[in-house]
């Protein structure tokens, strides 16, 4: 198992941006691809963004692209997503989650370990 851990997030003002971090401990952390996915209240989770243990590929939804970017650092074991021209619609819980293979997936049922979340807050 991986242990994750997210930080980076908080409230800010439409148009604005925030980075989130997510520190993985436990495990070889290149041995895992890696997802962003958001949660708001009654809603079902939500995919954000994937990247492959390499780094070399990512994927987005058409609703995120263009705003969002996924990166990873290896020798930091730490994925971010930077986020920018945030809408009060972006509102929710931000988790982080590892998946034991090396190609991205934007399926939830595909990951095996799960951060708790960092709330992030846009405000119009």
């Amino acid at each position: 198992q991986v242990q994750l851990v997210e930080s980076g997030g908080g409230l800010v003002q439409a148009g604005g941006s925030l980075r989130l971090s997510c520190a993985a401990s436990g495990r070889t952390f290149s041995n895992y691809a890696m997802g962003w996915f958001r949660q708001a209240p009654g809603k079902a989770r939500e995919f954000v963004a994937a990247i492959s243990r390499s780094g070399r590929n990512t994927y987005y939804p058409d609703s995120m692209k263009g705003r969002f970017t996924i990166s990873r650092d290896n020798a930091k074991n730490t994925v971010y997503l930077q986020m920018n021209s945030l809408k009060p619609e972006d509102t929710a819980v931000y988790l982080c989650a590892a998946r034991t293979a090396s190609l991205l997936s934007t399926l939830k049922y595909e990951y095996d370990n799960w951060g708790q979340g960092t709330q992030v807050t846009v405000s119009s």
